[in-house]
């Protein structure tokens, strides 16, 4: 069976996330392997060219990892007809004049999300990649998570019955930066002008978790909050922090299931996992993390007591069953490989651009109903 090329222009890999998930775990490890398998038997092997402002950079990273091609000059990259894909993990605000500029270059284009700091600007640049006919889509990776696929599992064996409810717990504790411990997470992340807040940053993921796993969004009432208003950033120099850094959001899923999930980057862990999913329905329980998924089924649903005046004598945690492992291969690398055999052999994707466009609303209307103090209702989108 032939092994065909395909050339991919990679922007904004010097970043953690396009670092370590897009290059590292997905590109590098598809090479690794072999290249995608086609559904024909054949095979497509990326051939990436790193791009970035920094050009001793990006070559140092080509270099490291193994991949002839690195450049500076994205123009140029962007102008050559042997590269198909451009992807882009750089910031926020760049995204959409990023993959406009691809578009334009006859580039098939797949990117981080947001994929756009606002509605306006995402669903102008999704409409354009429709009309100009090019293969587009965005990264979902939460779907992919091993815990995830445990609840999707459960869901469509049947298992909770009639769904009733879901509880997201997502966060940690981002450092300050001005005592001794580094902040985890870029000083960008709280500034306003700079795109940051993580209501448009985790409500675009909780879109797409919520759409495909529990029900079509139909309404939201979000309260955020800018717990601490000063960091330090990575020079050490105090700033201050203008964009929400924590969010408390309850939607209204289609289907009548109601759905809260509480983000913040101000919180101090004790549950399961760094994010987790409480799934309650009418036969049935689960209880999800990154990769580990426990259930608890009708049948074996204890009997509490609720008894104030005596210590609690049932250890809930152990009347829970985990769930069998349904593969652990990395999010980003799945999608990765589904989006290649998408170009190369025109197989089915779900991941387009509007998905992208369907996040940054529903985080613009999580925005306005802070502001607004109310609950906002989801319309339908049509490109």
């Amino acid at each position: 069976m032939a092994t065909r090329r395909l050339g991919i222009v990679m922007y904004g890999v010097t970043g953690r996330m396009g670092l370590n998930q897009h290059l590292v775990r997905s590109i590098v490890a598809i090479r690794a392997q072999g290249g995608v398998l086609l559904p024909n038997g054949d095979r497509v092997m990326p051939d990436p060219i790193l791009v970035g402002r920094n050009a001793e950079r990006v070559a140092a990273l080509a270099k490291q990892y193994g991949i002839e091609r690195s450049s500076a000059d994205l123009d140029a990259a962007l102008k050559d007809p042997a590269d198909e894909v451009f992807f882009d993990a750089a910031t926020t605000q760049m995204r959409a004049d990023l993959l406009t500029q691809a578009i334009e270059a006859g580039k098939h284009v797949y990117c981080e999300k947001p994929i756009a700091d606002t509605f306006g600007k995402a669903i102008k640049v999704a409409r354009f990649a429709k009309n100009k006919g090019i293969k587009n889509g965005v990264v979902q990776d939460k779907l992919f998570l091993p815990g995830l696929r445990k609840i999707k599992m459960l869901r469509d064996s049947g298992f909770f019955g009639r769904m009733l409810s879901m509880r997201g717990e997502f966060g940690y504790w981002v450092f300050e930066g001005d005592w001794g411990q580094p902040a985890q997470r870029p000083s960008w992340n709280y500034r306003k002008a700079d795109g940051g807040g993580i209501i448009l940053d985790m409500l675009c993921h909780w879109r797409y978790v919520l759409d495909n796993l529990f029900g079509k969004v139909q309404s939201v009432s979000c309260l955020g909050a800018t717990h601490i208003p000063t960091r330090a950033d990575e020079n050490g120099k105090t700033y201050r922090a203008d964009a929400d850094d924590a969010a408390y959001a309850t939607f209204q899923l289609e289907g009548g299931v109601v759905a809260h999930i509480n983000s913040s980057w101000d919180v101090r862990v004790r549950r399961d996992d760094l994010v987790t999913f409480q799934v309650d329905g009418t036969h049935g329980s689960a209880v999800a993390g990154l990769t580990k998924c426990f259930s608890q089924h009708r049948v074996n649903t204890p009997r509490p007591v609720w008894n104030p005046d005596v210590p609690q004598t049932m250890n809930f945690f152990d009347q829970w069953e985990e769930v069998p492992d349904v593969g652990s291969e990395n999010g980003f690398k799945i999608q990765w490989e589904d989006f290649i055999r998408h170009v190369a052999a025109d197989t089915p994707w779900h991941h387009g651009l509007i998905e992208g466009v369907k996040g940054v609303q529903l985080a613009e209307l999580g925005l306005r109903s802070w502001a607004e103090r109310r609950w906002m209702d989801v319309p339908e989108i049509e490109l």
